[in-house]
């Protein structure tokens, strides 16, 4: 999920359970409007992403993981916003069939997280 300054959804999408969150990260950034910086968290930290970033001269503020070699400087004090993105996630689990995920179909549940995106933040 990408969100704005103010934490209202941009650009959605599901990936498989047991994939990793960077394969769909790079096709969300492509979807969302130009900006200056991504925050992520350790999940999100490969060289391929930070690389497609580095491209798009967009600043990557994502935390390195414990078992780089080569760790990366990042703005801890930006980082700190990223707390958007997880409030965000916390409104939409106030819908129960968000949070407890009973739709079995990946197209019917993508249609509940955008539903309870527009009752949360656009009506």
């Amino acid at each position: 999920m990408i969100v704005d300054a103010h934490g209202r959804p941009r650009v959605l999408a599901l990936s498989c359970g047991n994939t990793n969150d960077i394969k769909p990260a790079s096709a969300m950034l492509e979807a969302a409007k130009p900006t200056v910086r991504v925050l992520a968290d350790k999940a999100y930290d490969s060289a391929e992403l930070r690389r497609l970033l580095a491209e798009k001269n967009i600043k990557a503020v994502i935390p390195n993981r414990c078992n780089r070699k080569q760790p990366f400087a990042f703005d801890a004090h930006t980082y700190k916003r990223r707390n958007i993105v997880e409030r965000t996630f916390c409104r939409l689990k106030d819908f129960r069939r968000f949070a407890t995920r009973y739709d079995r179909l990946a197209a019917t549940f993508l249609a509940t997280v955008c539903l309870a995106a527009v009752v949360a933040y656009w009506l």
